[in-house]
């Protein structure tokens, strides 16, 4: 039995927020992808891709995801993580992969500082070719797909705790 929980999804998903209330719900742990590289980069997100680039950002998450070996977590990964199929198999090796699924509408809503936040796409690429592009790779890896367009954050939390996915 697995008993770490990844969320993966777009910048937006509530992957952070939606971990942590999950975490406090089932007396888990929680990490967050983004932080372990920016606590061991001693940088921010952006400022990886600003000194070298989005392809170096995705190298440096796969790395730290592939250092994760914990048990009764639950892991926030980064927008990107799903790019890295090594890190996604080690994932789906030690956890249940639940997919955060937003639509693009919703994301724009939430999100207002795409140029710093430090998501991991190429210069030329649009949101929408970024949107495109991730889903087919999140429902590659997922376990389980949260359509998280509707509900707030602690009944998304709520229903993935009380899903017969993960307790049966």
């Amino acid at each position: 039995m697995k008993s770490n929980l990844t969320l993966i999804g777009m910048p937006g998903s509530g992957k952070s927020t939606i971990g942590i209330i999950l975490a406090k719900n089932l007396g888990l742990g929680f990490i967050d992808t983004d932080v372990l590289i920016q606590i061991n980069q001693q940088k921010t997100l952006q400022q990886i891709i600003d000194e070298k680039d989005h392809m170096h950002l995705r190298a440096v998450e796969e790395v730290e995801i592939l250092k994760i070996n914990i048990e009764n977590h639950v892991i926030a990964t980064g927008g990107s993580a799903a790019y890295s199929e090594k890190a996604m198999l080690h994932l789906r090796n030690i956890s249940k992969i639940i997919f955060l699924e937003v639509r693009i509408d919703e994301i724009k809503k939430r999100i207002h500082n795409f140029e710093t936040r430090g998501i991991a796409k190429s210069k030329n690429q649009t949101f929408k070719e970024l949107f495109d592009e991730r889903q087919a790779l999140y429902k590659k890896y997922a376990d389980m797909t949260v359509d998280c367009n509707e509900l707030d954050q602690e009944a998304l939390a709520e229903q993935i705790a009380h899903s017969k996915h993960f307790n049966g």
